[in-house]
């Protein structure tokens, strides 16, 4: 789980579809609620979670400053924290999803090719547990 600060410097990264330098954050996060002073720890602990990696290094000044790019989708995490506030079943210990995604489904307005794409998701994880 991420803190509302990480969180602002994920947005940042998935809004931005690129890597960015320690810099690039800062500046392109006008309203942030962190301080400028906290980037440092901030992308560490996104390092540790694993949620970014370090894309490469970009010149900045005389000097290269590493870049940083998201590693899990935004889908991925959101479904991630989905998952983690899912119930659990008793017996089998795993998550219970169909309530809450029968609830999504019902009330969502849901085109017919969102359905078919849901549908061909489904039908692939249902070959993939036959394997």
């Amino acid at each position: 789980m991420l803190s509302p600060n990480e969180l602002e410097v994920m947005d940042l990264l998935w809004t931005e579809d690129r890597a960015l330098t320690r810099t690039e954050i800062i500046n392109l996060s006008p309203n942030k609620s962190w301080k400028p002073s906290t980037i440092h720890l901030l992308l560490n602990s996104l390092l540790k979670k694993e949620v970014i990696r370090v894309d490469g290094f970009k010149q900045t000044g005389k000097n290269y400053g590493r870049t940083f790019a998201a590693a899990i989708t935004r889908a991925a995490y959101t479904a991630q924290e989905l998952s983690q506030r899912f119930p659990k079943d008793a017996t089998s210990g795993q998550v219970n999803f169909v309530g809450v995604f029968a609830a999504m489904v019902k009330d969502a307005q849901i085109d017919e090719a969102t359905l078919n794409e849901l549908q061909q998701i489904l039908d692939e994880k249902k070959r993939t547990l036959k394997e």
